[in-house]
């Protein structure tokens, strides 16, 4: 009797424990590289959240604070973790959109883009390069088992950031800065022979127009942009999401809260 009693006393403290994991862990997973895809039915991602959740809750049990009074106090805790979750799930997302945010840049560089059709996900023209390298990105994460590093940032992260703690907004300011940056930095690395095939290629037919005024170079530039492009992408394609890969693992174990 005194086990059921001990039992039925801890049930609160358990709940409002679960409640605070499932809120971060859900967050979290709405992002996630691999695990948090749109394409994928959203019942599926909700199990794989719950299921992560009661993983986690046994270690993070003992670091939840006393159930507080039911009111504000409590939704501010939940607040708390649903916006550590979201920060955590858009730093790792911000590694997997440096490979179609390289593919727009190639894009722009082959003539490819099309100003008519926007990609709200990354805020610019939807490219087939970049779809391309879009619908690559969860094959190689869930290939490669990348994405299991996210995850244990986010069961490590409650070590940094107590369960129902606000995050700090200094470092956090400047670890989301130093994430975009390099987000950018290794979309620009992994488009660096398009850039400079176009810089190389623009010159030429600089020089070309110069020589021959009557030559309709437009003409003659597009199509052998277009298709020199593509043979090129053809042939550094493997090389570039090999390079990706190996950025995005040791980016990723970069993440705040890796062991």
């Amino acid at each position: 009797m005194m086990d059921e009693a001990a039992m039925l006393a801890s049930l609160p403290g358990w709940a409002f424990a679960l409640m605070l994991v499932v809120a971060r862990v859900g967050a979290a997973m709405a992002l996630l590289p691999g695990i948090g895809e749109s394409s994928a039915p959203a019942i599926v991602r909700a199990g794989l959240a719950f299921g992560i959740a009661l993983l986690v809750l046994p270690s993070v049990a003992p670091l939840v604070p006393p159930v507080p009074d039911p009111g504000l106090a409590a939704a501010g805790m939940v607040a708390a973790e649903v916006v550590t979750g979201l920060w955590l799930g858009w730093l790792a997302r911000l590694v997997v959109l440096a490979l179609p945010i390289a593919g727009q840049i190639v894009s722009y560089l082959l003539g490819l883009s099309n100003v008519l059709q926007p990609d709200a996900e990354i805020g610019a023209q939807a490219t087939a390069v970049a779809k391309l390298f879009d619908v690559a990105v969860p094959v190689l994460v869930l290939g490669s088992g990348l994405y299991v590093l996210p995850l244990a940032a986010l069961a490590g992260s409650y070590t940094l950031i107590a369960p129902g703690a606000l995050l700090p907004s200094a470092d956090t300011a400047a670890t989301a800065v130093s994430a975009v940056a390099k987000a950018f930095t290794l979309a620009l690395q992994l488009a660096a022979p398009f850039l400079l095939a176009s810089v190389v290629w623009t010159v030429a037919i600089g020089l070309l127009a110069r020589l021959v005024p009557r030559l309709q170079v437009y003409f003659l530039a597009m199509p052998a942009q277009i298709l020199g492009g593509l043979l090129l992408l053809a042939l550094s394609i493997a090389g570039l999401l090999s390079a990706w890969q190996g950025a995005a693992r040791g980016m990723l174990m970069s993440l705040p809260g890796m062991p």
